[in-house]
């Protein structure tokens, strides 16, 4: 194999592993994770999600390669679109489930004889179990990952194709710029489920609160890429 094909290759591991750092599959995919409590169950979610960003580079990139297609900026616009709401969507999702499970609860008591009121804020008993669905999880963050590879990120990689000596070269690259974002997005995912794993024995207020802070993150880089868009 040609020495400048090896490094194109490794040059594309590495980019596919700095792709899935972008703020936007960070945002998404940590809305699927805030709701684990294991983490084989997050590290799952990030691989789904790679697998099917993976899926949908190679298809576009053999409609690139076998029939010299050119992807449309609008194309790539309104995939970009999609990807901002769908954002927002999930952000809302999370938000309005972490919020359902909070209850607001007045205690009274006496106290040097002056009847006192407090407010406290209760959790709700925690749903997740450390079982896993295999097809049930993979569902959504496998459709999230096949709309992320089709957006902006993705249509610069096949513009890489162009320049690469031949299809089967080509191909290897979009091959191994997907292992490269699978494996980033699952090392990623771990890491963001570590601290919702590690809060799982017993610390649920403290879940909650990073839940409504991914919930916000989320919502926040959709409309920024609304905006943007």
């Amino acid at each position: 194999m040609d020495t400048s094909l090896i490094a194109a290759l490794g040059l594309g591991f590495l980019l596919g592993l700095r792709h899935a750092m972008e703020a936007d599959h960070v945002a998404a995919i940590s809305t699927f994770v805030s709701r684990e409590r294991t983490l084989l169950r997050s590290c799952l979610r990030g691989t789904f999600w790679g697998i099917g960003h993976t899926a949908a580079l190679l298809g576009a990139g053999i409609a690139v390669i076998a029939f010299k297609l050119r992807i449309p900026p609008e194309f790539e616009r309104g995939v970009e679109t999609c990807i901002a709401l769908v954002l927002i969507l999930l952000g809302g999702h999370v938000l309005l489930r972490t919020l359902s499970a909070l209850s607001l609860h007045s205690h009274e008591h006496v106290h040097d004889g002056v009847l006192h009121r407090h407010v406290h804020v209760h959790v709700g008993p925690n749903a997740a179990h450390d079982h896993v669905h295999l097809f049930a999880d993979a569902r959504k963050p496998l459709l999230l990952g096949l709309l992320h590879g089709l957006g902006g990120g993705g249509a610069l990689v096949l513009v890489v194709l162009t320049t690469l000596p031949s299809p089967t070269a080509a191909f290897l690259y979009l091959l191994v710029f997907g292992i490269g974002s699978t494996a980033g997005m699952l090392v990623l995912s771990g890491l963001i489920g570590l601290p919702f794993a590690l809060l799982a024995g017993g610390a649920e207020r403290a879940a909650r609160a990073l839940q409504i802070v991914v919930g916000v993150v989320s919502i926040a880089i959709g409309v920024f890429m609304l905006h943007s868009a």
